[in-house]
């Protein structure tokens, strides 16, 4: 057997290839859109992909099914329950794919989604003990899938907390302690609230550690699964649709257009929104008025995916070498209406410099001294699960992930002051904020951590 997983940070994002040597065929799970490590991997080892396998309609980024059929010609395989714009076949609870001595049993885990399902991987066709399941976003290292993503489209938390229920304790947690555990999804993604950094465990490990194996009743478990989840991007809804239409392939080996300045000029005057994507300290520093920041050097996806819509065109200001890096990251979300990039960003922001404006950023001290100013409107926008860990006094709580929408609760005519764990999201927020009117915008350095530090002297 030959078995990869492909692991993207940026989105705590995992893939999988399963192939069998004895026949050279191999079947991809859960690919990104930009597939061209796949192919190259499955070419370097003398594999076919036959077909490709997706555990559920993914929220929180766009499969690569599609690209992939394309280029191979492979199928694409979902669960029982799943119905989509575009061919596919359906594989029933207990059904197997065979690529030769390799085996895939298709295993029904919903709750996450009610399409949702999981592999069973076995080395061997008989073998009494699978290899691993491929547990998608059903059962994750140190938690499960949240049940709550899909109220917005027709079915209830409660509704799929109950098919969660099952689907971990008694079908998942029926399976021997020696299987591997490999999930979709790890520490950083919205789709749980406790996901590990480990990138694969074992059932026999999640049983003994895993809160939400443990035995309770399914009110319980509904109940403790559904406490804490952090706010969905907005994103999410958009890709969850998009997942299941016939929608534009992605190009395997496209790049985006480096702009002149008019042609920039042009974009942003019909619309389009400068995604600054440099280190926060060179966004403060000096940034375009109406950008905004998201840097590159976390989670850019699905933050733009909070503060950016994708009907909206998108310029690109990346770190030098990164500009193309930065337009696949936006397009593995669907966001496919980048213009192109800036070639030169500091030429670009010298030329307009009666456009350029610099950041606020407050130290503790400073913030706290900002404060003693009634007006100050002071905003938390962490998810409500890092609450627990203190918040300062007198804040509204506005995760970043509803602050595009929930801006209108606050006075654009007073000032802002926001605050995060660490000051990444606070940048980002005070940058969409200042693009959405507000005139005094300013977040805290090192945010809610640095506060914490100060507090004896608060």
């Amino acid at each position: 057997m030959i078995f990869t997983q492909y692991y993207l940070d940026c989105l705590s994002q995992a893939s999988y290839l399963v192939g069998d040597e004895t026949t050279g065929q191999a079947v991809i799970v859960d690919p990104r859109r930009d597939i061209t490590d796949y192919l190259e991997d499955a070419k370097e080892k003398g594999l076919t992909i036959v077909g490709v396998l997706n555990t559920h309609f993914h929220a929180d980024f766009i499969s690569g099914h599609l690209e992939m059929a394309q280029e191979t010609g492979a199928w694409i395989g979902y669960g029982p329950a799943a119905k989509a714009d575009f061919e596919i076949r359906n594989f029933a609870d207990g059904e197997r794919v065979e690529l030769g001595e390799v085996v895939l049993e298709i295993m029904h885990t919903p709750g996450h989604t009610p399409e949702s399902m999981s592999v069973l991987v076995y080395e061997h066709g008989t073998d009494e003990a699978p290899y691993g399941v491929l547990s998608g976003d059903a059962l994750f290292i140190g938690d499960v899938g949240r049940p709550d993503l899909l109220a917005s489209i027709g079915v209830t938390a409660q509704e799929l907390g109950t098919m969660l229920y099952d689907s971990i304790q008694h079908k998942l947690m029926g399976l021997p302690d020696v299987t591997r555990v490999f999930p979709a999804h790890g520490a950083g993604s919205a789709c749980g609230k406790n996901l590990s950094t480990e990138k694969q465990s074992t059932i026999g490990e999640q049983r003994r550690t895993n809160y939400a194996c443990q035995p309770m009743s399914e009110q319980d478990f509904i109940d403790i699964v559904t406490e804490g989840q952090p706010s969905a991007p907005e994103y999410f809804v958009y890709n969850a649709i998009l997942n299941r239409k016939e929608r534009g392939v992605r190009e395997t080996y496209g790049e985006a257009p480096a702009l002149t300045g008019e042609q920039i000029d042009e974009a942003l005057a019909s619309g389009a929104v400068l995604l600054d994507a440099r280190d926060m300290i060179e966004y403060a520093a000096g940034h375009l008025r109406g950008s905004i920041s998201v840097p590159s050097d976390g989670r850019l996806a699905e933050t733009v995916g909070m503060v950016i819509t994708p009907e909206q065109q998108v310029v690109v200001l990346a770190p030098e070498g990164l500009e193309q890096e930065t337009v696949v990251r936006l397009e593995r979300i669907g966001y496919d209406k980048c213009v192109g990039y800036v070639a030169d960003p500091e030429a670009f922001l010298e030329a307009r410099e009666s456009q350029v404006d610099q950041g606020s950023r407050l130290t503790v001290p400073a913030a706290q001294e900002a404060l003693q100013n009634p007006a100050v409107q002071l905003v938390d926008i962490r998810n409500a699960g890092e609450l627990v860990n203190g918040v300062i006094p007198g804040s509204v709580h506005i995760p970043l992930a509803e602050l595009r929408r929930r801006a209108g609760e606050l006075d654009a005519n007073a000032p802002v002051l926001l605050y995060c764990a660490g000051g990444w999201r606070s940048n980002v927020g005070a940058s969409l904020l200042e693009r959405e009117g507000f005139a005094d915008v300013s977040d805290i350095l090192g945010g809610w951590d640095a506060w914490a530090l100060m507090a004896p002297s608060a």
